[in-house]
């Protein structure tokens, strides 16, 4: 084809984006924050007065992150959106619009074809974002041969606290999770819980250091927060809390539930580096609706470690998902 769009294949899917967006303006809450939205080149976007902006995209594409044939695309569309907020409340940011690209397959999947894809997978993006008060301010839509991918940009601003960061631990801060850990794929890794409340309230009320979301595995996630911030990392296994669904999961193949929980991935809670006082006060607290438990603390020493019930020390491997190319 030489790069070109067949002109067949253009013009039904100028009718399909025609279509979407027809459908996206009746179907979306008006908004008062941008003076160009859906349907232009781009959006134009006001209300950040001088908070800094930030911005993080995300791809999720079939066969590795979800099952058309298996799962509801509205989970997919909720997925899509919750694991972007969620690096988003890794820094404490607050959400304000989305950019949502969709490259759909030209053949029905599920008995779908590409346009009631789309709109089942906008289903499961809207009661999130206006839960938490996000724009969806535009986006691409394209089809082809392939699998569905989907391609979300966030953008957020900053408090008055600034971003948070991975790179501000310090020895001696105390690690704190929000949440249970472990056995995602057993359907959380789908209702993805994007603790953005959660952070904007801890980083208002309390001092924090630094901060990540996991999502590709405790121990992996807390090794990249101890690199960023120059310091090494001890983990309490019995101190971890573990989701049913770990225990499940371990129940099914023989691992331990810890296991589970140190090396899935997918929870999307937060992990907050906090200096011991203040994470002492916030524990007694516990400020919000999700619990928040330690974990461990950050080390001069580097490297990653589990610290045994008896007090012993013992390398801990920085298990998780990698991906290819990460960074």
């Amino acid at each position: 084809m030489n790069g070109r769009r067949h002109p067949v294949w253009k013009r039904s899917f100028l009718s399909l984006e025609k279509d979407l967006l027809s459908w996206l303006h009746e179907n979306l809450p008006a908004s008062g924050r941008h003076s160009v939205g859906l349907g232009d080149d781009a959006a134009v976007l006001g209300g950040f007065d001088r908070s800094g902006v930030v911005v993080t995209t995300d791809m999720l594409t079939e066969g590795v992150d979800f099952l058309l044939e298996e799962v509801d695309p509205r989970r997919v569309g909720h997925k899509a959106l919750g694991v972007n907020l969620s690096d988003l409340a890794a820094m404490a940011a607050e959400p304000v619009a989305v950019f949502v690209s969709l490259v759909l397959p030209r053949q029905a999947v599920g008995g779908r074809a590409a346009l009631e894809l789309a709109i089942e997978l906008y289903r499961g993006m809207i009661p999130l974002a206006e839960k938490l008060g996000v724009e969806i301010a535009g986006g691409d839509t394209n089809s082809w041969d392939g699998p569905l991918a989907i391609s979300i940009t966030a953008l957020g601003k900053t408090s008055e606290q600034g971003p948070l960061t991975r790179g501000g631990g310090r020895a001696g801060d105390q690690l704190l999770v929000t949440g249970e850990l472990g056995g995602s794929i057993l359907g959380r890794h789908l209702d993805v819980q994007p603790r953005v409340r959660e952070a904007l309230l801890l980083h208002e009320q309390f001092e924090l250091h630094a901060g990540i979301d996991i999502s590709d595995g405790l121990a992996l996630d807390v090794s990249r927060l101890a690199e960023a911030s120059g310091v090494g990392a001890v983990l309490v296994p019995g101190e971890i809390p573990i989701a049913a669904a770990a225990k499940r999961l371990g129940q099914r193949d023989g691992r331990s539930a810890v296991d589970h929980a140190l090396g899935d991935g997918e929870d999307f809670e937060l992990v907050l580096a906090v200096p011991p006082e203040e994470a002492a006060r916030l524990l007694r607290q516990q400020p919000t609706e999700v619990s928040i438990t330690r974990i461990g603390e950050l080390l001069e020493s580097p490297g990653l470690w589990q610290e045994k019930a008896n007090g012993e020390r013992l390398p801990l491997v920085a298990q998780g998902y990698e991906h290819w190319g990460d960074e």
